[in-house]
């Protein structure tokens, strides 16, 4: 019998429908959540990146969309959700907003004791992994595509992290604008070589939006840019981690610029120990593939959350 997540062939990847969005709001702020497939589904949670949006999930949510209902949030500050504006202008983005975020909208969405399936990518296989630790009882499974954590610190990193966030505060960072739709879909081919020009294409308009001085402006906060006044603590992280009950596939790029960074900057094997805390973790890896796992071989991917996460 044929598999329906086999009858969409990668020449066909942007001839299906586009995503549906809805809008709520949820701990006082406007938040928008992009969906694929049929409600009433079995659910699968896609949680983005840093500088990333929701929409970046669709070559991989449009192949799951045949058996999944995909829903995916915008976080705060990116995409379509708003930004928590502060007389004008946004201080910073604290890290576990993203989780009290992640479980409010959990409660829209589930029914009371319902465990849920989460899909993250990068910043968004933080938030999922460290939620999945301090909600156990609430993932039923969790993919986690190229989240690593940040690099290990020491005690007297506080001084010149502290010291980052403050001149951030001082000077404001800024994002730049593009000139034109096709401006912004090179740039996404410049941070991705591998990214086709008709993937770019398509993403450009949902990563960018034209303004009133008729330039392309990305939909993000620059203040995402802002150091984070705390050094990462990946004793507590690891910690954090130790206590996910839920199953954790791990994915990994064989060609990920971020993947190498990481392991250059403390070795592979203590970059391997980190993991090891999950009690119950399997690792798959992705040939050809760089960073933007789910952009490079979307198919690939989409059949591993699917393998992994069907009982």
């Amino acid at each position: 019998m044929t598999d329906p997540l086999d009858s969409l062939a990668a020449s066909d990847v942007l001839d299906v429908p586009d995503s549906r969005s809805e809008f709520l709001t949820v701990r006082g702020l406007r938040h928008h959540v992009r969906q694929w497939g049929t409600p009433g589904a079995p659910k699968l949670f896609a949680l983005h990146g840093w500088m990333d949006v929701s929409a970046s999930f669709q070559f991989v949510a449009q192949t799951l969309a045949q058996r999944w209902h995909v829903l995916a949030p915008d976080w705060r500050g990116f995409g379509l959700t708003d930004w928590p504006v502060a007389d004008g202008r946004c201080g910073s983005y604290w890290f576990p907003d993203y989780l009290a975020d992640l479980d409010a909208l959990l409660d829209v969405y589930t029914s009371p004791g319902e465990a849920v399936h989460l899909i993250g990518h990068s910043m968004g296989g933080n938030v999922a992994c460290l939620y999945a630790g301090v909600r156990p009882a609430r993932v039923r499974r969790l993919v986690n595509l190229e989240g690593f954590g940040l690099p290990p610190t020491q005690p007297i990193a506080a001084i010149r992290q502290l010291g980052r966030w403050l001149d951030d505060l001082q000077h404001g960072p800024t994002l730049r604008p593009y000139a034109t739709l096709d401006a912004v879909a090179a740039r996404l081919r410049k941070t991705n070589p591998r990214l086709t020009q008709a993937r770019a294409d398509w993403l450009a308009p949902r990563w960018a939006r034209q303004a009133a001085d008729g330039q392309w402006h990305l939909l993000a906060d620059a203040a995402h840019k802002i150091a984070n006044p705390y050094p990462y603590r990946l004793d507590e992280a690891m910690a954090v981690w130790s206590n996910v009950s839920a199953p954790v596939l791990h994915v990994e790029a064989t060609d990920s610029d971020v993947l190498r960074h990481f392991v250059g900057a403390q070795g592979t094997a203590a970059f391997r120990e980190r993991f090891e805390v999950f009690p119950k973790m399997t690792e798959a890896f992705v040939d050809d593939a760089g960073h933007m796992l789910h952009h490079d071989q979307p198919e690939v991917v989409a059949r591993l959350i699917d393998d992994f996460c069907r009982d």
